[in-house]
């Protein structure tokens, strides 16, 4: 630990002196952005300019500290390269990594769902791992720039101390009256997670077609009291602390609640899950290119696919690693559901603007 504690600090260095390069940037064109620093598992010169040369990797991730540690720390133990990490969320980070795109001061993406990230594309890097021939057909990278990770669903966390004897199988049981002002849901706009679950009630309430979805979606706000909160993470957070009785994220985050004993549990709809996979994708023009694909490699490899679904409970996108005994159900035993991956791309500003619309009315 004592260790681990001087390593993070002296980061901070570090990332003080990109945050000076980067914030001139950033408040040009975003000026609500609100990154923060998880870790840094190596050491670092306090030169900026050593910053990108081939012992270091800027990456820039979704993921919480509990997941991303030990992955990391394995990736430096195995490959002596320095690793910074930079956390926030996925909308945030290709806005940020946008405003970079002169002079990009990270080398990875790690983590978004790629129906979010797909619209960004073109900011990153085509790439086809050395793994590609392992992972399932249909989570191949078949665009050359979009690398899947993980595969994670649409699910409900409950306060099971809080929630009574209140019912909650899935999306209509959420228009209960007992419910109301008591549902947690995140921005669309801000977080991948929660457009993927708007998605998710377009397509599972309006029995397959989108468009008859929006019904429900203006009940649910209703329902909710027209409040929603900046980030999944602040939804399982605030759901697991009794702020909330119920939440609408994705199958990871309630993960580290129940691994603490936290009184929540998950529930995947009846009406019918979506899932959508994670993606890794390399940075366009990335000082540590060669790094970042060392990265993909490794973290997309049978030994760390591995390691995640049986260590840190994520769905791999393997075909040769099984669910094992855990928390994650198989998913032959979920009602699952599909989207028209298309379609949702082509009309994700337009749901993003509808649904917009529909929480100003409140």
């Amino acid at each position: 630990m004592r260790d681990m504690r001087i390593k993070m600090a002296l980061a901070l260095c570090f990332v003080a002196i990109v945050a000076l390069f980067a914030v001139v940037m950033l408040f040009a064109s975003s000026r609500n952005t609100n990154l923060s620093l998880i870790s840094s598992m190596g050491q670092y010169s306090h030169d900026a300019k050593n910053f990108h040369h081939s012992g270091v990797l800027v990456v820039y991730t979704t993921k919480r500290e509990k997941f991303l540690r030990p992955i990391v720390e394995g990736f430096e133990a195995k490959t002596g390269i320095w690793v910074v990490v930079v956390q926030a969320g996925a909308g945030e980070l290709t806005n940020r990594i946008s405003a970079e795109a002169g002079r990009p001061v990270g080398d990875i993406m790690w983590g978004g769902l790629l129906s979010t990230v797909a619209p960004s594309r073109h900011l990153f890097e085509k790439y086809i791992s050395a793994n590609e021939p392992f992972v399932r057909e249909h989570f191949r990278n078949v665009e050359g720039m979009l690398t899947r990770f993980s595969n994670s669903g649409s699910v409900l966390i409950v306060n099971t101390d809080f929630i009574g004897d209140i019912p909650v199988r899935g999306y209509a049981d959420l228009l209960n009256p007992k419910l109301k002002g008591k549902i947690a849901i995140a921005d669309p706009a801000a977080s991948s997670s929660a457009f993927e679950h708007l998605v998710n009630k377009l397509y599972a309430m309006g029995d397959g077609n989108p468009d008859a979805g929006w019904g429900f979606v203006e009940a649910l706000m209703e329902n909710a009291g027209g409040k929603i909160l900046p980030s999944s993470s602040a939804v399982t957070r605030d759901v697991a602390r009794g702020d909330f009785l119920v939440g609408l994220t994705f199958e990871e985050g309630p993960m580290p609640y129940l691994e603490a004993g936290d009184p929540v549990k998950i529930v995947y709809m009846d009406e019918g899950v979506i899932f959508n996979p994670n993606g890794i994708f390399v940075v366009k023009n990335a000082r540590n290119i060669e790094n970042a694909k060392l990265f993909v490699d490794y973290v997309t490899s049978y030994e760390i696919q591995s390691y995640m679904e049986k260590n840190l409970h994520r769905r791999s996108v393997r075909a040769d690693v099984a669910v094992t005994d855990g928390p994650l159900i198989p998913t032959c035993n979920i009602n699952i559901i599909y989207d028209d991956a298309d379609y949702v791309l082509a009309n994700r500003s337009a749901w993003l603007e509808r649904f917009r619309n529909i929480l100003d009315a409140k």
